[in-house]
């Protein structure tokens, strides 16, 4: 692939595909008659929340040669993230992905991926190592280390990274993409070799490192090779722990939640650009999780994704809030 003269704040490389989302709370899946239609699938999330928040992004992913690959590529545009690396599969369908809507913490989902998702079929060969190189942020999933030829080439992008700049793994564990955990594990180990910062929520922690207990899941994070462990904890906030010995832990915004989904990738989006903006360990998280929570009070995950007044509209809220109860 020819090398990209442009260099990115953050390059994503993961899965995609089109969230099917019901209209109507609260009802189970063969009820629902209306759905709205919407970009989807984590990395592309990643990308998206960071580009609401000012930040120069790609995807490296594909899709389907159908009309909802053709979509994708749409609203990719029209939320301002670079779609030059996202190539069409002839052979499998562009994924749909459905999900059940159940507040405050049920979300089913049901992921439609086969014969197998055009994401899992990046290949080592059309990579642009000069552009994962460059970008001040590279951003990989667990999902994209679970099939071939996307395993390898995730792998050698990491390795053409050589940890320049903010390297990303986004633990990302979707049981139904693995036969078993224990498979995993090897590559998840690799990968975390070659990043400089993982993120994930207590599954996906326990799947990378073997243990479960927060603080136990971000030292061995820590010495699996990353400088940076960032532990979602659900209703408990989040921590994170450096290498240099900082720590922060915050709990989440309160919000009224009407769908979860999503409110990982808002967080990821605004942890990279946190990250990117030098910010002191604990504002970031601050920040990452405001952004959550306000994708997690709305329908979708992509058209959710916060701006930064939003954001610091919220953030400034809740401390009026923090205040007042005190």
């Amino acid at each position: 692939m020819a090398e990209s003269a442009q260099s990115f704040d953050l390059i994503t490389m993961g899965r995609i595909g089109v969230d099917l989302y019901p209209l109507q709370a609260g009802v189970p899946l063969e009820r629902v008659e209306t759905f709205g239609k919407f970009l989807g699938g984590s990395a592309t999330n990643v990308a998206v929340a960071a580009a609401r928040l000012g930040r120069s992004t790609a995807v490296i992913t594909r899709t389907g040669d159908d009309p909802f690959g053709a979509y994708l590529h749409q609203a990719l545009r029209e939320f301002g993230v670079d779609d030059r690396w996202v190539t069409p599969v002839a052979e499998y369908p562009t994924p749909v992905t459905f999900c059940e809507i159940f507040p405050p913490d049920d979300f089913p989902l049901y992921f439609y991926r086969q014969p197998k998702a055009p994401d899992l079929e990046i290949r080592t060969e059309e990579l642009d190592y000069f552009a994962i190189r460059t970008a001040r942020v590279f951003w990989i999933t667990g999902t994209g280390l679970s099939e071939e030829p996307s395993r390898s080439a995730t792998l050698a992008a990491l390795k053409a990274r050589d940890k320049a700049g903010i390297t990303v793994f986004d633990l990302d564990w979707r049981p139904m993409f693995w036969k078993d955990p224990e498979e995993a594990r090897p590559y998840y180990a690799e990968a975390l070799r070659h990043t400089t910062v993982a993120v994930g929520n207590l599954d996906e922690c326990e799947i990378a490192t073997g243990v479960r207990e927060p603080r136990a899941c971000a030292e061995a994070l820590l010495d699996a090779g990353v400088e940076l462990a960032v532990v979602k904890q659900g209703p408990k906030g989040v921590l994170a722990m450096h290498r240099d010995g900082r720590t922060a832990e915050v709990p989440p915004v309160p919000v009224e939640v009407l769908n979860g989904l999503g409110a990982g990738d808002a967080f990821g989006g605004s942890l990279c650009h946190g990250l990117l903006s030098g910010w002191e360990l604990e504002k970031t998280m601050r920040y990452a999780n405001a952004a959550g929570a306000l994708v997690a009070s709305r329908l979708a995950c992509s058209s959710a994704m916060p701006t930064e007044s939003e954001v610091e509209d919220l953030l400034a809220g809740a401390a009026v809030g923090a205040r007042a109860a005190g």
